[in-house]
């Protein structure tokens, strides 16, 4: 039975992962994976 609400209801679309989710814009990635390839889907880091 799959979970409906709490930190398990969703994963990582590339790991895995339930911990760290950034859900905005839809990305649905934990916070390593949307580091590692932020730059490549047009991302920039401002300091």
């Amino acid at each position: 039975m799959p979970r409906k609400y709490g930190k398990a209801a969703r994963k990582c679309e590339r790991c895995g992962d339930h911990s760290a989710m950034i859900r905005r814009y839809g990305l649905n990635l934990c916070r390593q994976c949307f580091r590692e390839i932020a730059p490549k889907i047009g991302f920039k880091k401002y300091n």
